[in-house]
């Protein structure tokens, strides 16, 4: 069947306020960052150890006595073009609390990534459910993790920007370029591969052999560029970075399979319903994975392929050591999934519109408060739950710490760099205006 694509009402207005609501949010310096753009550093010079940039930095790599970022490449490759525009200082010039130039970085790599993954998942909604796809690309853009990790160097909202870009690309019978972004994906975040692995099943079947021959074709430069990074760096082109880990997780991280062993019980726990767990921060993705079952009666082998990738990042997710990853809003490994999870979401507005939008507004709520506040210290800074600390606003008002952790905003900064609730209220205001502008007059079934 060929690939459903149409073009939701209001769609550039809701992806002006996604991203007003999103991206500019100044975050405090994490060692993802240092992690990452050390990297990029070297790369200008056409250099991969970055010894004297990364030193003291918990995400590291030590190999033949020189240090290198324990991550995959591509973030940091990524990042390039956006750091040498705004001469990126070294990470000890950086300011810790919302440095404008780290920020136009995160923006300019990640953040556009990020409004490339809702104008996607907007597009295909509306394919499939006219008249859904604004309400399923504001529940995903700022009801899911992917909000808070949109304006940062983590790389899992590229991961999954480029893995469902791939699938998209298969699923419109173009599998050279779909190979070519699933490729990609992997140089960004190394689970990628297992979504690259389900659209190369789902082209086999769909398609065939010889689309399945173009599809790797297409992947291959992507993996031949990590081959030579990783022989370049590591010594061998079968080794990841994730083997020379040098911090105190290098232990668990080299049990298992770069740490992730048989999915555990307390794990899912954590996932499902832990302090940033899915059902507590984002409980839309409940619709979506109902929406799925849905979207399986008419479009089964798509349906199948979006809950495979869900089901195998879960697995991956609750069978890791640290299944919040350290500082995080969440789950964060789950977040290259999200894209696949979100196109149940437009079944799901269209058949049980008035649960689907409540779970959405709940999503919306809670995600843009972790979107705020989870920099200053990931999930272990509140009470039980984001929920808490919300509750606690009325009472403390300027005084709470949903005010007093939240990030700085690029928009106030220039006046007031010290300023944080009108930053907030430009957040939350844009945000409200995209959820109503989203759903508002969807059409009744």
């Amino acid at each position: 069947m060929s690939l459903p694509w149409a073009r939701p009402r209001h769609e550039l207005a809701l992806l002006a306020l996604v991203a007003v609501a999103v991206l500019t949010s100044m975050f405090d310096v994490s060692s993802q960052d240092v992690s990452r753009l050390c990297l990029t550093r070297a790369l200008a010079h056409a250099e991969v150890r970055v010894d004297g940039c990364i030193d003291g930095n918990f995400d590291r790599a030590s190999f033949g006595g020189h240090l290198y970022s324990d991550k995959a490449p591509g973030m940091s490759a990524l990042a390039l073009p956006a750091a040498e525009a705004v001469r990126l200082p070294p990470p000890e010039r950086w300011t810790a609390e919302g440095d404008p130039r780290l920020w136009a970085v995160r923006v300019l790599s990640g953040g556009l990534a990020f409004l490339a993954c809702a104008f996607l998942v907007g597009r295909v909604a509306e394919g499939l459910e006219p008249g859904f796809g604004g309400a399923a690309l504001v529940a995903f853009a700022l009801g899911t993790l992917v909000a808070p990790l949109a304006a940062t160097t983590f790389g899992h909202v590229t991961a999954g920007t480029l893995a469902f870009g791939g699938f998209v690309l298969a699923w419109a019978r173009r599998p050279a370029p779909a190979g070519l972004a699933a490729g990609a994906a992997v140089l960004v975040e190394f689970p990628a591969a297992l979504a690259g692995a389900a659209v190369a099943v789902y082209v086999a079947l769909r398609l065939g052999l010889r689309p399945l021959v173009r599809y790797a074709a297409g992947a291959l430069p992507a993996l031949v560029l990590l081959g030579l990074y990783d022989r370049w760096a590591f010594g061998s082109p079968f080794h990841l970075p994730y083997r020379y880990v040098a911090n105190r997780y290098a232990g668990d991280q080299s049990s298992g399979f770069f740490g992730i062993a048989t999915p555990r019980l307390h794990a899912l726990q954590q996932v499902l319903v832990g302090r940033g767990g899915l059902l507590v921060v984002t409980p839309v993705v409940v619709a979506a994975a109902a929406g799925l079952v849905l979207l399986a009666r008419r479009r089964r082998a798509e349906a199948l392929l979006c809950a495979a990738v869900t089901a195998c990042f879960l697995l991956v997710n609750v069978g890791y050591f640290l299944p919040y990853g350290g500082i995080s809003p969440g789950p964060r490994f789950l977040v290259p999934a999200l894209p696949f999870l979100a196109l149940g979401l437009a079944p799901a507005f269209a058949r049980w519109r008035a649960a689907t939008v409540a779970l959405a507004a709940v999503s919306v709520v809670a995600t843009v408060a972790v979107t705020l506040t989870w920099h200053a210290g990931g999930t272990a800074r509140y009470g039980r739950s984001i929920w808490a600390e919300i509750a606690q606003l009325p009472r403390h008002g300027g005084a709470s710490r949903i005010v007093s952790d939240s990030a700085k905003n690029v928009l106030v900064y220039a006046v007031s760099p010290r300023a944080r609730i009108p930053g907030d209220v430009i957040v939350c205001s844009c945000a409200a205006a995209a959820f109503l502008l989203g759903v508002g007059r969807l059409p009744r079934r």
